[in-house]
């Protein structure tokens, strides 16, 4: 088992090791010269005279590689970034300076963060919460009127743009219906005021967890299908076992292996961040910084943001190996 996690890990660091440095090429070849931007920003109308103390000052006198090697060691240990004739520090880990106000691009992104994970935590709680329970009912009572309609309906559900989705439940709770416990969306800090934290994210947790939940069932109901149709739950069954146990202690650990994959990797795209459901439900997180750091040309966030994003899904991926080894130890040795 430890030189399994260990192997995982290792390749875990590799692909980040790759991604990071797609991320830096596409930011530095990438068809919006960061140079330019800068000195828009910066000087105005006297931007043409200065474009190359701005090129030089942000390394693209150099070559791409050597610049790559200091994007690495400012994450290590921090590094001086030239805005024009200022040098602005940036401490580790450093990933960049906004170009809209010139703050380190990690101090903002950290007082996102617990938006992000509040918004992911409770919306893939739901997807659990729901959509397990309903798949196993459907599962043993597989062919039934109920069976069917769950089916159907969770099908149409899914088969909605999730934007769509979540701006119709936000339309109708907040302004048709006018219900007081969606009066005010948002994030609130947990801290500061946990009822208005609870009933801020409430809604958007709703949209997530009702939508997420529909894929869940049908993983859950395929899965448990095709396990309750195996030898051994055959046997549990003859050896007169209650049907609970025979579903939920023999059947349930086997069903969940598909599961567990599809949640990890659907959690670790949460945690990157909910672009749409941060930005109809008004939550200042990442994703919606992300959003709006596209729109500003503001491209250290841009960058940091598409990173953070390909951390966040490769530590998930990396659990996920290491549960799925646990649920299925074939894994292991295979």
């Amino acid at each position: 088992m430890f030189a399994y996690v260990v192997k995982r890990l290792l390749s875990g660091v590799v692909v980040l090791f790759l991604v990071s440095m797609t991320i830096f090429l596409v930011f530095w070849y990438g068809p919006q010269e960061p140079a330019q931007v800068v000195c828009d920003r910066q000087t105005s109308n006297r931007c043409g005279e200065r474009i190359e103390l701005y090129r030089e000052n942000l390394g693209y006198n150099n070559a791409w590689y050597e610049e790559y090697g200091t994007f690495l060691k400012g994450i290590a240990v921090g590094r001086d970034i030239k805005f024009g004739n200022r040098e602005l520090s940036c401490a580790a880990p450093c990933l960049g300076r906004s170009y809209l106000n010139d703050a380190p691009v990690w101090e903002e992104m950290k007082t996102r963060m617990p938006a992000t994970f509040s918004v992911a935590i409770g919306g893939a709680a739901l997807y659990l919460l729901l959509g397990i329970p309903i798949g196993i009912a459907a599962a043993r009572r597989r062919g039934t009127l109920a069976d069917k309609a769950l089916v159907s309906s969770f099908l149409v559900i899914s088969s909605i743009p999730y934007y769509l989705f979540a701006l119709l439940v936000w339309l109708f709770l907040t302004i048709s219906w006018e219900i007081p416990l969606f009066a005010e969306t948002g994030y609130f800090p947990l801290t500061d005021n946990p009822a208005k934290w609870f009933s801020g994210l409430f809604l958007a947790w709703i949209a997530l967890g009702v939508f997420g939940c529909t894929s869940y069932t049908r993983y859950t109901r395929g899965s448990m299908v095709e396990v309750l149709g195996e030898d051994y739950i055959r046997t549990a069954k003859a050896k007169g076992l209650a049907s609970t146990k025979v579903v939920y202690k023999h059947g349930l650990r086997s069903a969940l292996v598909p599961v567990v994959t599809i949640f990890g990797i659907d959690f670790g795209t949460l945690l990157a961040g909910t672009i749409f459901t941060e930005q109809i439900f008004d939550i200042e997180g990442i994703g919606r910084w992300a959003l709006n750091a596209v729109y500003q040309r503001d491209l250290p966030v841009v960058a940091a943001t598409a990173l953070f994003g390909a951390t966040i899904l490769i530590i998930s991926n990396l659990i996920v190996d290491v549960v799925y080894s646990i649920l299925d130890p074939r894994v292991r040795f295979s």
